[in-house]
């Protein structure tokens, strides 16, 4: 195969746990404090927003304690260092990729460091509680919530991933269980499409079998060492 041009990259918990992150999936995560209905649902905010905000609240500000590790730092100089196009989409909703220096980086579930206004739908930096019902600094109402993709809401630029994909010579999976749609089909659009297809993961994922290659192994050591292989020019 010739030398990749167009890169996707996605994201997932894994790449975000060796920096303290808790993973939703592992023993002790944070969907074993609390039922996904009532946490990660439009219908759970209705029913109990406070509880809602609390759960985030923590998040937010437990993000704001941890640092980027080196998968972050290796595909930060990717970024800076690839002539191709790139896109890092991820499904974290921790800033650490921007963190590390990584720019051409999608959101695809939205940012903790974010607050959506139900009202104007503007979106706005955020840094702070929204227990306490602050008001949108664009329309002034007391509508604000986490700007994150809820189960049941659809996923953030979606027409954008799919028209990189569609361009993709390299996917690269990083992180990420295999179980959690839409994401989880990208490795197959793109293969359909194309493309070749890495997965860099602690485990094989639910959608191995789809991908060229996969590599097992911490994040923090796969990256470093495929950005190094894949910056390196073929003698």
């Amino acid at each position: 195969m010739s030398e990749p041009r167009n890169i996707v990259v996605l994201t997932g918990a894994g790449i975000s746990a060796e920096s303290g992150i808790d993973t939703f999936r592992d023993a002790g995560g944070l969907w074993e404090q609390h039922r996904v209905e009532d946490v990660a649902t439009p219908e759970g905010f209705a029913r109990d927003p406070e509880l809602v905000q609390r759960f985030y609240d923590a998040r937010r500000e437990a993000v704001q304690r941890v640092s980027p590790n080196p998968a972050h730092e290796a595909l930060a100089k990717l970024d800076a260092e690839w002539e191709g196009e790139l896109l890092i989409v991820t499904q974290n909703v921790d800033d650490l990729h921007e963190r590390a220096g990584a720019r051409r980086v999608l959101h695809m579930h939205g940012e903790l460091l974010s607050a959506l206004c139900a009202r104007c739908e503007a979106r706005h930096s955020w840094s702070e509680t929204l227990l306490d019902q602050p008001a949108c600094p664009g329309c002034g109402a007391q509508a604000l919530r986490p700007d994150v993709v809820w189960f049941g809401e659809m996923p953030y630029q979606m027409e954008r991933i799919y028209a990189h994909l569609r361009r993709a010579d390299l996917f690269v999976s990083i992180g990420t269980s295999g179980a959690v749609y839409p994401a989880a089909g990208f490795v197959r659009d793109a293969r359909e499409l194309g493309a070749r297809t890495l997965e860099l993961n602690l485990e094989r994922s639910e959608g191995s079998y789809w991908f060229n290659e996969s590599r097992q192994g911490r994040a923090s050591e796969l990256v470093p060492e495929w950005v190094k292989e894949i910056l390196t020019p073929s003698v």
